[in-house]
């Protein structure tokens, strides 16, 4: 029987999942990062999501924090790992360094928890630290979360997948459904066909928004409305309303990473679709720095890095790639981002939103959003339909 969970890992995977377990059960949360560790402490959401700092504020919570496992290992009956696995160009693979890590550390004290990794992974990763480390009890359980959601997408998740070669593993996905608040379905299968379906899950996803952003370069490119085509499009039940708001490109923390990861385990199997779905959002970005250029604004201003709405997250948003190709072509840059008070990022920035709307020829925003209304005219954006 489950009674303690460690969590390794207070990103927006980690911690979400670790707050939501922390009212069936006795929770601590492990992280390197200090800060994060406090504010969990004194009950602050240690990312920008509200229904989190809710979530903290009005819960019963059995949920501490901490740097170091050693004083908690001994008692704990599960391990989840939600460690960040960044795409490393270097080595065309994840890197699972943090992962690895905390495995062998795990193995050489012969740690009996039962270990789920809640990290993305490439193909076939489970199975060889399973050989790796024998002294371990390892399954994948792929995580399928919306930045600025993770909260209540593990409240109502979609599915559960347990993915393991073992049957001893039920008790796993009573932990999972235990704070879902729907009835989410069940699947069981091998580690590496769960690992798949989390990389063509959102290679898939990427897809859609690659096919929905090229529709839109076409409708600009010869003055069309856009958002007519797509009602149009996404009428018929079999294409559907979801995902088919055009942007400037995705980005964020999972889908740039996992379509290259996908690309790298293909590497022995001939296809076209993913290579066309990282190329197609290459040159989305490109289309779109050079229809703000066309506007031979004297000062474009950049209006928010974060790529969501109630995220705090701007790591890989497709804003910096348009960015990048607007400074190398020698337009002036003003970017307004609040949540960035000291950066090293090559940019010029302001925290002063009046000062930003009188200052800039044209505002680039990858979402409309009310503080901008009133500068409409000079705003461009492709958010046709309000949901970036």
């Amino acid at each position: 029987m489950i009674k303690k969970i460690l969590v390794f890992g207070a990103g927006y995977v980690g911690s979400s999942l670790g707050i939501l377990l922390a009212t069936k059960y006795e929770v601590v949360l492990i992280d390197t990062d200090q800060a994060k560790v406090n504010k969990i402490n004194n009950k602050k959401a240690p990312i920008d999501e509200p229904f989190m700092q809710e979530f903290l504020d009005n819960e019963n919570l059995n949920l501490i924090a901490s740097k170091s496992f050693n004083n908690h290992i001994s008692s704990t009956d599960m391990i989840i790992l939600a460690l960040p696995t960044n795409y490393d160009e270097k080595i065309n693979n994840f890197n699972t360094s943090s992962l690895k890590t905390v495995l062998g550390e795990l193995n050489r004290i012969k740690c009996k928890a039962e270990i789920v990794i809640k990290s993305t992974i490439p193909i076939g990763f489970t199975q060889e630290v399973i050989k790796e480390f024998s002294n371990l009890k390892i399954l994948f359980v792929p995580e399928f979360l919306r930045e600025g959601k993770a909260l209540e997408d593990n409240l109502n998740p979609t599915r559960i997948i347990i993915g393991s070669s073992e049957n001893n593993f039920f008790n796993i996905a009573d932990v999972f459904q235990s704070i879902a608040m729907n009835n989410p379905k069940i699947l069981y299968m091998n580690s590496t066909e769960a690992e798949a379906v989390k990389l063509f899950a959102n290679n898939y996803l990427a897809t859609r928004v690659s096919f929905f952003n090229e529709l839109d370069s076409f409708a600009l490119q010869n003055n069309l409305n856009a958002k007519d085509i797509i009602d149009g499009i996404a009428s018929d039940p079999r294409v559907g309303e979801h995902y088919n708001n055009p942007s400037f490109g995705y980005g964020g923390y999972c889908l740039p990473k996992d379509t290259k990861q996908l690309l790298a385990n293909y590497e022995d199997t001939p296809q076209s679709i993913f290579s066309a779905v990282v190329e197609s959002n290459k040159l989305r970005k490109n289309f779109i720095a050079e229809k703000i250029m066309q506007s031979n604004a004297n000062t474009i201003g950049i209006f928010r890095l974060v790529m969501k709405k109630n995220s705090d997250n701007y790591r890989e948003s497709a804003i910096f790639d348009v960015i990048n190709i607007l400074v190398d072509a020698k337009q002036k840059v003003l970017i307004y981002e609040p949540l960035i008070d000291d950066t090293d990022l090559p940019y010029t920035f302001t925290s002063d939103l009046s000062f930003f709307k009188k200052n800039c020829d044209l505002v680039v925003a990858n979402r409309m959003e009310e503080e901008i209304k009133d500068i409409r005219e000079k705003v461009f954006t492709r958010d046709i339909f309000g949901l970036n």
